[in-house]
């Protein structure tokens, strides 16, 4: 099945290195994607500055401007929906999403450790390694995978492993880490845009 080009939203709530990776990979031909909408959890984060250096249109929409999380998933994509986009990509969104059934496995996230390990409810960027390292654990990675309506609980797409070194700190893991998410997300962004991925209830097929 040959590859399509994706419309890609891409949401963030942090310093947009994941998108800046994603821009990278398109720029370098290396993903059949473009990215036609970015959206910020607020104004002034750095991956806003990222966005607009890569010419990208960007659009803060709060959470604490909205009542509930239905009505800020509704805002969100909302403003996502006009721009015809094939795939949701989070890129260290933290907000808790209603998925709308036209964006049902449409929807997808990349989390910092190997799930179903070390996600859930406020673990996150630096937080996440560190409690890697705090239970001695001897390798960790990344995990890509479709959302639902819970933090970090989806249907898993593609995950890649590294070792945890005698002696790292959360921010050296957090480095060696990202270097696997830079092959994950765009792995799985292709997977999908070549129809290969079939989900049957928790398990992910990929179609050889």
């Amino acid at each position: 099945m040959g590859e399509r080009t994706l419309n890609l939203a891409v949401l963030l709530s942090g310093s947009g290195t994941t998108l800046q990776n994603l821009v990278d990979q398109i720029r370098h031909n290396a993903l059949a994607a473009r990215i036609v909408c970015v959206v910020g959890s607020r104004d002034g984060l750095a991956g806003q500055g990222r966005a607009e250096a890569a010419g990208l249109a960007y659009r803060a929409i709060r959470r604490g401007d909205h009542g509930d999380v239905a009505s800020f998933s509704q805002a969100v994509f909302a403003h996502v929906r006009p721009h015809q986009v094939d795939l949701v990509c989070l890129a260290g969104w933290l907000c808790l999403l209603d998925i709308p059934d036209d964006f049902s496995g449409r929807v997808m996230n990349i989390h910092p450790a190997l799930l179903p390990s070390f996600g859930g409810k406020g673990m996150y960027g630096r937080r996440v390694h560190q409690a890697v390292l705090d239970h001695g654990c001897k390798v960790s990675g990344c995990t890509v995978h479709f959302v639902d309506q819970h933090y970090d609980s989806g249907p898993i797409i593609v995950q890649r492993t590294c070792p945890v070194v005698e002696g790292d700190d959360a921010d050296a893991l957090a480095h060696r880490v990202f270097e696997q998410e830079k092959i994950a997300y765009p792995q799985a962004i292709k997977l999908y845009g070549q129809g290969k991925l079939k989900v049957d209830g928790r398990i992910v097929h990929i179609d050889p």
